[in-house]
């Protein structure tokens, strides 16, 4: 389920304060990632709900 455009635009990384877009992690999951240079997080989005937690996020590949 795809996050509303307004939402995504107010969102950003709370590690480094980067502006998030949103991606598909798989068939059935997506998750926000961080458009930082040196950070790249992946928070999911569980329920329609994003977790911004850095604890919560995966590290880029």
């Amino acid at each position: 389920m795809p996050l509303e455009a307004g939402l995504l635009e107010i969102l950003a990384c709370p590690a480094c304060h980067a502006p998030l877009k949103e991606q598909e992690a798989n068939e059935q999951e997506t998750e926000l990632i961080c458009t930082g240079k040196d950070c790249g997080l992946a928070y999911p989005i569980r329920d329609g709900i994003p977790v911004l937690l850095v604890d919560e996020a995966r590290r880029p590949a």
